[in-house]
């Protein structure tokens, strides 16, 4: 369980972020590759992440930080943050206001704590191990949707899907074919709040980055949902591959992947 103090700062970090991010919304950013041509970042990943690294680690000197810009800083604790701050660079580079910032604290490797804060909507999602998820300080529960077939999914690619054979593009169509819809939205720190929202009964990525998922995982199993690897067991923090659900339709979401790995 975490402090009040732990989440005091997590939740003002995660404001100011996304304060910060917001009022430089329509500027010109600085446009930067990573790893492919896709995957972008811009001088206001950085500046939001410096802002969060600077007030956890005033506030929690010895705690280890990863953070998706610049790594992980050893401390000596056995706790550790992880941030994103700003799951969307894309869409935030193209102007459009889908994106989030995203602070988890891990204590001997499970998510304690997690925040997620959408500043276009001013939507703070907040998750504490054995207390529950809340968004704006109101109880948060999954869906109630019983079947695939009902049931509205998200995703993403990943960022070599140029290069790579794993594109989860067989999936896409797969699911495509079975649910009422899937949507591509950009942001999986979002896609796993909108799951513990009930806006959305599942959402599915073969790859991601532990910023992506800490927060969000948190929100999904403390609203009543399931989160699990693409194979049903347990999610891995390090090299997350995430299936997320109402729970209702988790093994069905579990044999669509089975059935696209096999063919």
């Amino acid at each position: 369980m975490a402090s009040s103090l732990e989440r005091r700062v997590a939740i003002d970090a995660a404001r100011a972020a996304g304060h910060l991010l917001k009022s430089q919304f329509r500027a010109s950013h600085r446009i930067a590759f990573k790893d492919t041509s896709i995957d972008l970042v811009t001088e206001m990943d950085a500046r939001a992440e410096e802002l969060i690294v600077g007030r956890l680690s005033s506030a929690f000197p010895d705690d280890t930080i990863l953070a998706e810009e610049r790594g992980s800083a050893a401390g000596r604790s056995a706790r550790r943050w992880i941030v994103d701050p700003l799951d969307g660079t894309t869409n935030y580079a193209h102007g459009l206001p889908i994106f989030s910032v995203s602070i988890a604290l891990e204590v001997e490797r499970r998510v304690a704590l997690g925040v997620a804060y959408d500043p276009t909507l001013d939507e703070l999602y907040v998750a504490e191990r054995g207390r529950g998820a809340t968004v704006n300080d109101q109880p948060l529960a999954v869906s109630t949707t019983a079947s695939l077939e009902q049931s509205l999914l998200t995703t993403g690619f990943p960022y070599d899907i140029r290069e790579t054979r794993r594109t989860n593009l067989a999936q896409y169509a797969a699911f495509a074919m079975r649910s009422r819809g899937v949507r591509r939205l950009g942001s999986a720190v979002l896609d796993l709040a909108w799951v513990a929202s009930g806006w959305l009964d599942g959402f599915w990525e073969l790859r991601l980055g532990p910023w992506d998922a800490a927060a969000g995982s948190l929100l999904v199993e403390e609203a009543g949902g399931r989160v699990t690897n693409v194979t049903g067991g347990a999610l891995d923090l390090d090299a997350p591959a995430v299936v997320a659900s109402n729970g209702r339709i988790h093994d069905a979401m579990l044999a669509v992947l089975r059935q696209t790995r096999e063919t």
